[in-house]
């Protein structure tokens, strides 16, 4: 056990990659699919031999800098595991490129959930495989997280802390230089795994009790923890069993608005209780606001009512807008059964852009959610609330203590830094992509889409649902590397590139 916590991380990454492909061999093989079950068997105990002879070779080595090179384990697991991900998915689909099974792994592993093939085109076995990469790929990212960015002050932690970005913060998330270097995420990982796991097999209880199938609740069970919006059906049925699988669905989506409702685990971290958190706070701002907006817009007189809509209609239409809203925000982006009614209910006047909005925010900081980030975007509200007051009061004196001066100044700054680069990167994606050929607005929607982690966004947001498998393979290429710089995080790029990082 020891020789294995010794490895290097990348390699202890590619390790657990190869043992996940035996749970869709054996699915196959219990499906009597024995040419997928076979494609994952042989590519898994194929892989598993390669990282034996690699881990012989890398037996005495030792990094530098334990920090860093986890945080470069971290950069090269989403560039070689996707690649390796598509092996058996490429060969257990005859006729597929191998290029299009990449990306579809890319976009799994990243938790974006965006896709080239219909669903009936897929056997039961590949839906499982992108529902699973989709739930390791959120699995990586709270333990990314906790393990691998809050000791260097990144990934959100920086807007509270005060510290250095790139720095170690001390107390608790501080890395222990004389640790083996995979002690650190070994520990972590042993600790989060139960809760992560635990949580998922609630929910695949709940779906199958509110009538499911099984396959299907257990996608959208590591869909909806890992927030990767995987799904077996189509968008508009991903909930099979209706209304009672989006409320139980809705009842998850707390675990990606703040890791404190993670209650009792390394997670759930400080003192503050979950009704004071912040991004708890904002989210709930958000999920209170705009479906209410949209629901009332239906009196507005702006366009020709619905005389036929009854109030039951309008109930359904209220609720397809709070389940929407909060898939969205969370970066999940599964679509209510009743979203076509919330539209219709609401008019014209009722936009995707809505969604891009939600997408952009995102959800909780360390958590397996993308976006902007909730608490990010509250320290930029709480900073302009104060420069409202100073404008009001010159001389008035900030106060609610030091974690919220703190907040409101080094936390804003820091969070507006992370805003100017996530806007430039939307910015350069768009350009990429109107140069691989497409028009101005389905650039923006899919440039969105790919940094939000948020695949589904591209078919709800424009005005014409815009189809992945259509796309060039130039415009893939770019949509895959946005993913996977939506998932890492400019700041964390910069940090490893920086030549402090270089030189140790």
């Amino acid at each position: 056990m020891q020789r294995i916590r010794d490895l290097p991380l990348l390699l202890t990454l590619v390790g657990a990659g190869a043992l996940a492909m035996l749970l869709p061999a054996v699915h196959g093989f219990v499906q009597r699919d024995y040419a997928v079950a076979r494609a994952f068997f042989y590519a898994g105990m194929l892989l598993l031999f390669l990282v034996a002879l690699a881990g012989i070779a890398t037996a005495n080595w030792r990094p530098r800098n334990l920090a860093r090179s986890h945080l470069a384990a971290m950069v090269l697991a989403y560039a070689l595991l996707p690649p390796l991900f598509a092996v058996p998915f490429h060969q257990a689909l005859p006729g597929t490129s191998f290029g299009d099974a990449w990306f579809e792994m890319v976009s799994a592993f990243t938790t974006t959930g965006a896709t080239t093939y219909a669903p009936q085109s897929l056997p039961a076995t590949l839906h499982l495989w992108r529902a699973f990469v989709g739930w390791l790929g959120g699995y990586f990212v709270l333990l990314s997280a906790i393990a691998i960015l809050a000791p260097l002050n990144l990934g959100g932690f920086e807007v509270v802390s005060g510290g250095t970005v790139g720095h170690g913060i001390g107390g608790r998330y501080q890395t222990d230089a004389a640790a083996a270097p995979s002690d650190r995420v070994t520990r972590y990982a042993l600790a989060l795994f139960p809760v992560y796991g635990g949580l998922t097999l609630l929910l695949w209880f709940l779906l199958l009790m509110a009538g499911d199938p099984s396959l299907i609740a257990l996608c959208h069970a590591m869909g909806t923890l890992s927030t990767s919006g995987i799904s077996p059906l189509p968008l508009t049925e991903v909930t099979g069993s209706g209304l009672g699988a989006e409320m139980l669905v809705l009842l998850f989506f707390a675990f990606a608005l703040t890791r404190r409702a993670y209650i009792g685990t390394v997670l759930a971290g400080g003192p503050v209780p979950l009704r004071r958190d912040p991004e708890v706070r904002m989210a709930l701002a958000c999920l209170m606001v705009l479906p209410l907006v949209q629901f009332l817009q239906h009196w507005t007189g702006l366009y020709e009512p619905a005389d036929r809509a009854g109030p039951l209609d309008g109930v359904l239409a209220f609720w397809g807008g709070i389940f929407t809203t909060l898939s969205f925000l969370t970066t999940t982006g599964y679509i209510s059964e009743f979203w076509p009614l919330s539209r219709d209910w609401a008019g014209p006047g009722s936009s995707g852009l809505v969604l891009v909005g939600l997408a952009l925010i995102g959800g909780g900081v360390a958590t397996t959610a993308g976006g902007v980030k909730l608490l990010r975007v509250y320290a930029l509200f709480r900073h302009g609330e104060r420069e409202l007051q100073v404008l009001i009061h010159p001389s008035s004196v900030g106060g609610d203590g030091m974690m919220a001066r703190r907040l409101r100044r080094e936390g804003a700054h820091v969070a507006f830094i992370f805003f100017v680069l996530f806007a430039l990167t939307i910015l350069l994606v768009m350009a990429a992509l109107t140069l691989a050929g497409l028009e101005f607005e389905p650039a923006m929607v899919l440039a969105v889409a790919a940094l939000s982690t948020t695949g589904p966004l591209a078919l709800v947001a424009g005005g014409v649902p815009l189809d992945y498998a259509t796309l060039a393979p130039a415009a893939k290429g770019i949509l895959a590397g946005a993913m996977v710089l939506g998932r890492l995080e400019t700041l964390a790029l910069l940090v490893l590139l920086a030549p402090e990082s270089w030189r140790r």
